[in-house]
Order: C-alpha cells, then structure tokens, then sequence
C-alpha cells in the first residue's frame, strides 16, 4: 500500500488526514525503524507495509466506533503503539492511556510521545491485572490489538471500561474464541454488541472488530492474577 493508496482507503471509512498527520505518521515510521533492533518492535519495518499492516489497520476501529469526541481510551498491551498512537496522531481530542509491560517499548512510546510533541498521551509500564489492582482508573473506551484469545483478553480488559463504555478487541480470526469469549464478557458485565469482519485492502488478510458494552459492573474479584487467568480462563460451561 502506497501513500496515495493508504489515503484513498481511508477515506472510505471517512478519515481524512492532514498534512501535520501525515508527517507525524512518517515520522513515527521512521522513528520505528531506528529503533526496531534496540526495541524489537515489530518485525513489519518495509514503510509501504507498515502503512497498510500497522496504521491502516489500527484506523479500521473507526469502522466501529466513533472517535471524533473527546474520549478516555486505554490501549492494553500498546507494543509500538499500535493502535494507540496512531489513534492519537489521528483523533487528537482523545485521551490516551498506553498500557504496556514490557519496559524497552514502554521507554520507545514515551521516545515517541516526545519526538512527535503529542498532548494527552500517557505511558503506564505495567500488567495490566496489577495496574488495575493499584488504580482503578475506568474508560470510555479499552481497545487491544491481537494480545490475546477473547476470553482472556475480556478479563483484562473490561475491568476498566466504564458502565455504558465499550471495549473494542481488535483481532485476525474470531470465530474459534467467539464462544468462551461470549461467556466471559457476560460474567464481566459485558455484551457484544457487534462483530464486524473485513480484509485488509491488497493482500484481503481477515480481521475482525469485536464491540462489547458495558452493561454493568465487573465484579471486584476480576482481573484475577495473571497465573489464574490462563490456568483457569473464563468460558462457557
């Protein structure tokens, strides 16, 4: 995916970018590209794949939500920041959490959140079971790209979405995870309210957008320790 092609194709889900949004998005790649052997940040580092894999697709939750307000939004397990840093360069009124455990891309986001000069973007090195134990911060909106089966990813997740919010999860194939994922986003107080697959432009790879509202509170022994959490996931009985 070209530039031009990266523009059109935004436009279809009515994104338009600016000249300031481009260049900061040029930067970022570049920026990814230096850092890429100290940080191990991805292995997609070709600039015309990184349009397409990366930040087109961290812009496909627009598919899903509406983002143009002035939201709260905690990105779990940001990486290189994917999809939250490009939802900030993009959404600029958002207010971005990025939640991420491992210390050398936590260091990178804040390099980034530097360079880039971006306001309202917060860095938060840590799991995101133990963050939620030392402050239970809750949002309009949790998203997660591709960290973890569904069942697994809901109990880190909506803990922290506000009643009313949603928790967006941001997958490749779902329908494998869509069963015990259903029954541990209602044991948290969740619903799927939608579930929208499409393919990537050019290469057609299937993704999926899982929108899940918060319907009421998670009861307070969730998110349960990491170790609990993959030795007995939530699921269907």
């Amino acid at each position: 995916m070209n530039k031009e092609q990266f523009n059109a194709e935004l436009k279809k889900i009515g994104i338009e970018l600016t000249l300031e949004q481009i260049s900061k998005l040029d930067t970022y790649a570049q920026e990814i590209v230096v850092k890429n052997q100290e940080f191990n940040l991805t292995g997609i580092t070709n600039y015309e794949q990184m349009l397409l894999k990366h930040f087109y697709d961290s812009l496909c939750i627009a598919k899903i939500i509406d983002l143009n307000g002035p939201l709260s939004i905690l990105d779990i397990g940001s990486g290189a920041g994917f999809p939250g840093i490009v939802l900030n360069i993009v959404f600029p009124k958002i207010n971005l959490t990025l939640l991420e455990a491992n210390s050398k891309k936590a260091r990178f986001l804040q390099d980034i959140i530097n360079i880039l000069k971006l306001t309202a973007v917060n860095v938060i090195n840590n799991r995101a079971e133990e963050y939620f134990n030392q402050q239970a911060t809750l949002y309009d909106i949790v998203t997660a790209r591709a960290v973890a089966p569904l069942n697994i990813l809901a109990e880190l997740a909506m803990p922290f979405v506000k009643v009313d919010g949603y928790f967006i999860a941001m997958k490749g194939k779902i329908d494998p995870e869509i069963v015990d994922g259903q029954a541990a986003i209602n044991i948290l107080g969740g619903e799927i309210e939608e579930i929208q697959k499409y393919v990537l432009p050019f290469e057609e790879s299937q993704r999926c957008l899982v929108k899940v509202k918060k319907i009421d509170s998670t009861n307070k022994m969730y998110p349960r320790r990491y170790d609990k959490i993959i030795k007995y996931p939530l699921k269907k009985e």
